[in-house]
């Protein structure tokens, strides 16, 4: 008998793009930048997974309307800061999420690239990853992963790894939306069974329907 043919798997899905309900929201549109920093991704070597696990997380958690701006870019500094004054001076992003680089390896830079083109720097977040990733694994202290505002968006070093990023960004996410209005930007409402974001209650929208948010 012949040898049957072989099945070829099928093409990964795109990553979602877009989202939100703006019929259920009382948030404002978002527009997110998501940046992932690799020398192999970027030249097609293998395939980014960083990016994509970044926006699932996006698309579970964010409820107001949203779209992004997603780029895959190789370890160079000059690179990451273009690409990170991009996203947000022109493409307008009001958040931005870099993955990967932020390693010790000489060529893990976009910590030092966030730094230089934020105004103020957010070090919580990169001592809340840190904390959050050494309840699994202790190389999680190798991590220089920061965060900073740059005009009234911020921009937010996560890991390179899929399962990091599931295990860390709910809990970071949390205080995100109102790190975000605080600085000017957008008002981000999450889907608090998958993220419950916190505000101070004055500073919450009501709920469409009438009941409070």
């Amino acid at each position: 008998m012949a040898a049957a043919a072989a099945v070829a798997a099928p093409p990964p899905s795109p990553p979602p793009l877009s989202g939100g309900d703006a019929s259920r929201s009382v948030g404002d549109h978002c527009k997110f930048g998501v940046l992932t920093v690799s020398d192999r991704a970027a030249a097609r070597v293998y395939e980014d997974l960083g990016g994509p696990a970044i926006l699932d997380e996006i698309q579970r958690a964010v409820l107001s309307p949203w779209e992004t701006d997603y780029r895959v870019i190789a370890d160079e500094r000059a690179e990451i800061e273009a690409a990170l004054r991009d996203m947000v001076d022109k493409s307008g992003c009001s958040v931005v999420l870099t993955t990967g680089g932020t390693g010790p390896s000489p060529r893990d830079v976009t910590p030092e690239a966030t730094e230089s083109v934020c105004e103020r720097m957010m070090p919580g977040y990169g001592e809340l990853m840190r904390s959050l990733g050494l309840k699994h694994v202790p190389t999680a202290v190798l991590s220089r992963q920061t965060a900073g505002l740059r005009k009234k968006a911020l921009i937010l070093n996560f890991p390179g790894k899929p399962k990091s990023i599931s295990e860390t960004f709910a809990e970071v996410f949390r205080s995100v939306p109102y790190c975000v209005q605080l600085a000017g930007g957008p008002y981000i409402e999450t889907r608090p069974e998958v993220v419950d974001a916190f505000r101070p209650p004055n500073d919450r929208r009501q709920a469409k329907g009438g009941a409070g948010g």
